[in-house]
């Protein structure tokens, strides 16, 4: 049985909180995601918590000072290391419940443990992980020398395998939790919206599926589901190939940019793809102010028409549907986000009312 049948119109988030007490996050997501928790990253407490920062631990070539974070491939052990990483990632992608993956774990998240421990207690049916993703982890990254990550092969895999690793630790921790919960990791990949602009025209469709697809294929081997999340306009064609199984993305603003895409994404959905509606504005304040759970129902009729009107069934689309906000909330004020987390669930619990189809 297909256990991502059990996900329509259910609700997540994505990512950041603003609280600077864990405590106070946890139970927040407690309250509005019991079926699907998150694990919080606390931007306003460390820059530890940063997308990028929590997933660079432990990876060869990889240097920090006070100034800035960058790459090198020239200091003296750098063979030696990427050796014994290469030997350690194949020990892992074959167990990842051996010892050698605790090498890479997650030592910066302020919220991880906790998050984990609300796993055991409540026993949810799926929990969501993240990582950030290869294309905007390898554009972010620059050698000392000012050469971006993504134009040389060595620093592109090590950045993948990294990934790979940085994912299969979360679902360790999550299936030792409780071994019936399903881990969801997204990937988050905000600069997935700059391909094919003239910043990346050398970046081919090619390299960027070569690099989703070995943390998809790990994910999944591992019986996780592996999502993509990506704010910004964005060529889905391209992770619509990769094997991902949810995608995810600003549906308050770009709900008409994934119509682009109609043919693609209905032969997605048939093959019991997923899209996960970020239809509750946090990259919008003022928007997020005004807004209540009557203009979020309209918000998303409006959003699945756009693709109705390409000929996709709306049931197909329900049954295949999940409920988020546009991005993550690190940004706003505790209340702004608290009040996005609350409408969140509240209009996943509405859609269930109005969308009732026969089995």
């Amino acid at each position: 049985m297909d256990k991502t049948q059990d996900l329509t119109l259910e609700c997540t988030a994505i990512g950041s909180l603003p609280h600077k007490n864990v405590d106070d996050a946890i139970n927040l997501i407690k309250k509005d995601f019991s079926n699907i928790p998150f694990w919080p990253q606390m931007v306003k407490i460390n820059k530890s918590e940063d997308m990028i920062f929590q997933f660079l631990e432990n990876m060869p070539s990889f240097f920090s000072d006070e100034n800035k974070i960058y790459l090198d491939t020239e200091y003296e052990s750098f063979f030696e290391d990427l050796e014994n990483f290469f030997n350690d990632y194949e020990e892992i992608i074959q167990n990842i419940q051996c010892d050698t993956i605790e090498k890479y774990k997650i030592i910066t998240s302020l919220s991880f443990e906790k998050y984990i421990d609300l796993i055991k207690n409540t026993k949810p049916e799926f929990a969501k992980g993240q990582i950030v993703g290869p294309f905007t982890l390898s554009t972010s990254l620059c050698t000392k020398d000012d050469i971006c990550a993504i134009y040389d092969d060595t620093l592109k895999e090590i950045i993948v395998k990294t990934l790979t690793i940085k994912a299969l630790w979360q679902i360790k921790k999550i299936k030792n939790a409780n071994l019936n919960t399903t881990p969801i990791i997204f990937i988050d990949e905000p600069t997935l919206s700059q391909l094919g602009t003239s910043a990346y025209v050398s970046v081919s469709e090619s390299d960027i599926l070569s690099m989703f697809e070995e943390i998809i294929g790990a994910i999944k081997q591992n019986g996780a589901i592996p999502a993509i999340h990506c704010c910004g306009k964005c060529d889905w064609s391209v992770p619509l190939k990769s094997g991902i199984e949810i995608i995810n993305f600003d549906a308050f603003s770009f709900a008409e940019n994934i119509s682009l895409y109609s043919d693609e994404i209905k032969e997605f959905l048939l093959n019991n793809g997923k899209i996960a509606w970020g239809i509750v504005p946090t990259l919008d304040k003022l928007a997020l102010e005004k807004i209540n759970i009557e203009d979020l129902i309209e918000k998303f009729q409006n959003a699945i028409k756009y693709l109705t009107k390409k000929g996709i069934n709306e049931k197909l689309i329900i049954e295949n549907s999940l409920i988020t906000p546009s991005c993550g909330a690190g940004i706003l004020s505790v209340e702004l986000a608290e009040k996005a987390m609350d409408l969140t669930k509240l209009l996943s619990e509405k859609l269930k009312e109005i969308y009732k189809f026969d089995s």
